[in-house]
């Protein structure tokens, strides 16, 4: 008859035994894969930057609307997201880089609406008056409904040349395509294509500049009217051809 001590501590020995294997088992299971997750992080997809870069520009916004440029800052921003301000610093270096970003997320709107007019069908004339009129238009409606935001816009402006530039040549090159498109379908008697749509660029400037689109509402002036007066005049030359 066997000895009931003696399987007891076999069966004790291959209890200890299996544990054993187990134990080391689990250890090299959680090692491997606490290496894999370290040699390969989860990173953000890029969808997924841009909506949260997206997601401040838009916090950011409401602050300045709510408290004026001068009283926001990145905390305020933050707390009104509900994160830290570190986070508000991986995306944009500054506040100065924050209210930057809002200025050209607003001239990007801006030439994405103008762009619809350089690509249309239809006379040219028509094309570059709708642009203009459209670009007042939005200006004007910023004035009024947004006040702090476009005050925002309109420092930048003056104290960015680099920025208004950019947005200055992008500008151009729209209506420097409607004015080549033009040509082509005999339009219009212009060899140098560049320096006309230089010459719009400059004469619409006064309907579409921050500072007098806000002068230009206070003083209740018919700016539509005036804009359009000097793009069908512009386009009259145009289609008469310039020496």
């Amino acid at each position: 008859m066997p000895d009931p001590e003696v399987h007891l501590f076999k069966s004790q020995r291959t209890y200890f035994i299996f544990c054993s294997f187990a134990y080391l088992g689990n250890r090299r299971y959680c090692q491997t894969t606490m290496k894999s997750k370290a040699s390969n992080p989860t990173t953000p997809s890029p969808d997924d930057e841009n909506s949260f870069r997206a997601q401040i520009l838009d916090a950011a916004r409401d602050q300045v609307r709510r408290h004026g440029e001068a009283k926001t800052n990145v905390v305020d921003v933050a707390r009104a997201m509900g994160t830290s301000h570190t986070t508000i610093y991986r995306h944009f270096r500054s506040k100065a880089d924050l209210f930057d970003a809002l200025v050209i997320e607003a001239m990007r709107d801006e030439q994405e609406m103008a762009t619809r007019f350089a690509e249309a069908e239809g006379p040219f004339a028509e094309r570059i008056e709708g642009m203009v009129l459209a670009l007042h238009a939005r200006k004007r409606e910023r004035f009024v409904a947004d006040p702090e935001v476009y005050g925002l816009y309109r420092r930048i402006v003056e104290e960015r040349p680099e920025i208004i530039a950019a947005y200055s040549r992008a500008m151009t090159s729209l209506i420097a395509r409607i004015l080549a498109d033009a040509k082509r379908r005999g339009e219009i008697k212009v060899d140098d294509i560049d320096a006309a749509a230089g010459v719009v660029r400059d004469a619409v400037t006064v309907f579409v500049h921050p500072a007098h689109v806000a002068a230009a509402a206070a003083a209740n002036l018919p700016s539509e009217r005036m804009a359009r007066n000097v793009v069908r005049t512009l386009c009259a030359g145009f289609r008469a051809g310039l020496d």
